[in-house]
């Protein structure tokens, strides 16, 4: 029971969050770094909730080029060194890491040393194209304008894959990895004109956007092709 109450609580912090990010996004109020609250409890679950948005939580940052706030940079400097992804991560967690302390070293000057080199990106050139759409999902904060890592690598190389992929989220009504591969869609060469990307974003947002995560990749979707991100 205290689990199972525990993780409605993160899903919650986690909603509160990205809900933030999405409101600085379209020039709101600047993104909250996490719900409201006090207290060790509190604590965890705000470093907990900027852990499952992952580098997203400070996307305004990077594709706005807004000055990072230092107690939102603070907090996620503590997320980032509270979960390093264990020997046995898999290839998404190693790869949201990656991409948290490499955010983390681009608007911290003063974090020490440079960011480590990124993982390996195998597992996708090998990955059919349901799973390589799920995992690009899982993987939807790389989706950034001039990215060059190998995980957007392998993501510019087979267009038709992610398109098709879309497509089938869509149709499986799963808003999140629609909207994810939506997000990447958007940055890809290649993709069919047939797909109708933009008026299909517009239908994930209309149906899952009451889901803040949603609305996180469709806005940033919107936005990543004149973005600041480089």
């Amino acid at each position: 029971m205290e689990q199972s109450g525990t993780s409605t609580l993160l899903q919650g912090a986690v909603q509160d969050l990205a809900s933030g990010v999405v409101s600085a996004l379209r020039g709101g109020d600047h993104a909250r770094t996490a719900p409201d609250g006090a207290g060790a409890e509190a604590g965890s679950l705000t470093l907990a909730a900027v852990r499952v948005v992952g580098a997203d939580t400070l996307l305004p940052e990077i594709l706005l080029d807004a000055p990072p706030d230092p107690v939102r940079l603070a907090v996620f400097r503590k997320a980032v060194e509270a979960f390093p992804p264990g020997a046995d991560a898999a290839p998404t967690v190693r790869w949201s890491h990656w991409a948290m302390a490499r955010t983390l070293h681009a608007l911290d000057p003063s974090v020490p040393g440079e960011p480590a080199a990124p993982p390996g990106a195998d597992w996708l050139d090998r990955a059919d194209w349901r799973l390589l759409t799920h995992q690009l999902a899982v993987l939807a904060p790389l989706a950034l304008p001039g990215e060059d890592c190998a995980v957007a690598r392998a993501a510019a190389g087979r267009p038709v894959d992610v398109a098709r992929g879309f497509v089938r989220a869509v149709r499986r009504r799963d808003w999140r990895q629609a909207s994810g591969a939506g997000r990447w869609l958007t940055l890809l060469p290649g993709v069919p004109d047939t797909l109708g990307l933009a008026s299909g974003l517009d239908f994930v947002e209309l149906m899952g956007g009451q889901d803040p995560l949603v609305a996180l990749h469709v806005q940033a979707a919107r936005l990543a092709p004149t973005g600041a991100a480089a």
